[in-house]
């Protein structure tokens, strides 16, 4: 009988991830594919037979076609893959960090710091010596760290054991502050105004290969703490005391979590802008599909949260061709209503129960 629950385990462990990956390699294909101008599957492989692996010589294929794919859509899937991932990821981790399905990377006020950053950026039209053009992500990154320090440090002084609860008010009270001066400088400026909301809003437009290396050994980081820390997580998903019982060092991981969060969080803000949803609705659709082990949740979380926000940056800039819709738009009118069929359905299965 154990050998027979320990292979049906299996069984559906490896269904999980082979359609986790299998979402995310149709995501990447589709989004390379569909534009403008189209690219067929074939050619799509030619080009990358072409140039990533050098086996067919270059005039085998069409100069625009490899100019198209290489240069303009695929480093845009890569960029909004990883932005996915690293948020869904994050989500996942708070979500089972605070026992809360409600929490996500903006909960802590991480993402409104990460904004304002940028927004100063912009407002000031600040470019750092040596950094330049980098200023605006790395400025970001900075804000997002700053902000959690503070949440962190607030939270410490109200209640000494850092209660869920104390925390996320916390970043609740931080959101909303953040939030305000955001409005502020917005009210204040003058011809940055559309280059300001057009970033708020979220997008992964015109961003090159640079910023796929900006974002890349964040997500890195941040993603292998978490990975490392899903044991401490399933047990402190089941709450702080439990936690404490099987020897989890409760006030450490929840810091380690909650530094790697905001690591990725921080990056993601500051190379696309305020994308929501991604973090409250993926690791919530993946928990209730696959379960609540975060041994295989956070890494589900990151092939499906990669993919979904691939898909979504397709409908953004497909959906009213040749105008692009922000992908932060299309990521809420999505997330939204499937975050709310979340919760009915949720409500119900509690008063079965």
């Amino acid at each position: 009988m154990p050998r027979l629950f320990i292979r049906k385990y299996l069984n559906n462990l490896y269904v999980a991830y082979l359609t986790a990956g299998l979402f995310l390699l149709l995501s990447i294909i589709l989004g390379i594919s569909i534009g403008t101008v189209g690219v067929s599957v074939p050619t799509l492989l030619k080009v990358f037979l072409v140039k990533i692996f050098g086996f067919l010589p270059e005039n085998e294929i069409d100069p625009m076609y490899i100019s198209i794919v290489m240069d303009i859509r695929l480093p845009r899937v890569i960029l909004s893959g990883l932005v996915g991932a690293a948020l869904a990821i994050a989500g996942a981790a708070f979500q089972g960090l605070l026992r809360n399905p409600l929490a996500d990377p903006y909960t802590l006020g991480v993402s409104s710091g990460a904004s304002v950053g940028a927004v100063f950026t912009l407002f000031l039209q600040l470019s750092l010596p040596f950094i330049e053009s980098f200023t605006l992500p790395l400025v970001s990154i900075l804000c997002s760290f700053i902000t959690i320090f503070f949440v962190l440090a607030f939270a410490r002084k109200i209640d000494r054991s850092m209660r869920v609860e104390t925390i996320i008010l916390t970043g609740i009270i931080f959101s909303s502050f953040l939030g305000a001066l955001i409005s502020l400088m917005i009210a204040l400026t003058g011809d940055e105004l559309r280059q300001i909301i057009g970033w708020l809003l979220g997008s992964v437009s015109m961003r090159g290969w640079e910023y796929i290396k900006m974002i890349l050994p964040f997500f890195i980081l941040g993603s292998g703490i978490l990975f490392f820390n899903a044991k401490e997580l399933n047990a402190m998903s089941f709450g702080e005391e439990r936690a404490q019982h099987l020897g989890v060092n409760v006030q450490k991981r929840k810091l380690v979590v909650l530094t790697a969060g905001s690591i990725l969080t921080g990056a993601s803000v500051s190379v696309s802008g305020t994308i929501g949803f991604v973090g409250l609705v993926i690791p919530h659709l993946v928990r209730i599909i696959w379960g609540p082990d975060h041994k295989h949740l956070l890494p589900l979380s990151v092939l499906i949260g990669g993919g979904f926000l691939i898909l979504a940056d397709l409908v953004s800039r497909t959906i009213i061709s040749p105008t692009e819709l922000p992908i932060g738009v299309i990521t809420a009118l999505i997330g939204a209503p499937v975050f709310g069929v979340i919760l009915i359905e949720r409500k119900r299965t509690e008063r079965r129960g």
